[in-house]
């Protein structure tokens, strides 16, 4: 009874393909397990991404806006500043 259980216990060594072919079954299986949460931290991630890109969008075309109004201020203070002051003296 002792060598059937040591014959059961003894397994033949693999060859190269066959350990190859195991260990890729594994990670098959592993990848199996684990795609939904995977999936879920891409799209977590890609939305983060997404929220960066549209918010550094947005703030540059507002001050690229404030500029334009700061631009159109400047020229009616240098037209103003050029016809000089409306007093009694230069009138």
């Amino acid at each position: 009874m002792a060598e059937t259980g040591a014959e059961a216990s003894a397994k033949p060594a693999l060859t190269a393909a066959e350990q190859q072919l195991f260990q890729r079954r594994q990670e098959l299986d592993y990848w199996k397990k684990n795609a939904a949460r995977l999936r879920g931290r891409n799209l977590l991630t890609g939305l983060a991404i997404g929220a960066f890109v549209v918010g550094m969008f947005s703030y540059t075309i507002l001050s690229v806006k404030q500029e334009r109004i700061v631009e159109e201020l400047d020229e009616e203070v240098k037209i103003n500043h050029i016809r000089g002051p409306r007093t009694s003296g230069n009138s």
